[in-house]
């Protein structure tokens, strides 16, 4: 797992942690964090070489070659979704929906929706939250039910043990992370953590 290490990033963790930042900076600050992550996620992909005309001379280029899906785990990945796209401008997105039983901590699936030619395609799934590690496996279990052979998992806060569980499973995924915290608590959540990234970021948040 790549664990980024950058002052800037650890003052919007920082942030987003602090259970007193209002919605609409929690949002904000996760957008800037997802595009951290994604920039960082783009060390796994391909290149090619291209030559481009500049006002002075040909210059030869490195670009991505690889055919991009973004594939946000709904709902608090579509917080990150956005970045992304703006970084990747060419990528297209396929979405999966999946919620966690809060009883059994499993994943359930309740939506998915992809662009044609999966089989192709290097897909980058996001997720804010990567804890127990159930959803992320589920999803890259999907999607190599489909045909895709590149994944890489992007998440803004992870637990040693979805990080272990997934590589046991899944050797072969990229796995990159803003910060790696200490655990997970008995309720399946990441301590210190920042609580529901999705409920923090729509403002659904219980009284």
């Amino acid at each position: 797992m790549k664990v980024i290490k950058n002052t800037l990033v650890s003052t919007y963790l920082a942030k987003i942690r602090d259970k007193n930042t209002s919605c609409r900076d929690f949002r904000e600050h996760i957008k800037k964090l997802s595009g951290f992550v994604i920039y960082e996620a783009c060390e796994f992909l391909a290149t090619e070489k291209v030559v481009v005309q500049t006002p002075l001379m040909p210059c030869e280029c490195d670009v991505i070659s690889d055919d991009i899906v973004i594939v946000p785990i709904l709902r608090a990945a579509l917080g990150m979704s956005d970045i992304a796209l703006d970084l990747l401008g060419k990528a297209s997105v396929g979405f999966l929906g999946i919620q966690r039983n809060e009883e059994t901590l499993e994943p359930e699936f309740f939506f998915e929706k992809y662009p044609q030619d999966m089989q192709n395609k290097t897909a980058i799934i996001i997720d804010p939250m990567f804890a127990t590690g159930g959803s992320a496996i589920a999803a890259v279990n999907r999607l190599k039910s489909i045909g895709v052979k590149k994944i890489i998992f992007a998440s803004i806060i992870a637990a040693p043990e979805a990080r272990d569980k997934m590589k046991a499973v899944h050797p072969d995924v990229a796995l990159i992370t803003a910060c790696l915290d200490k655990g997970l608590n008995e309720k399946g959540y990441i301590v210190p953590g920042l609580g529901d990234a999705g409920d923090r970021i729509f403002n659904t948040l219980k009284d």
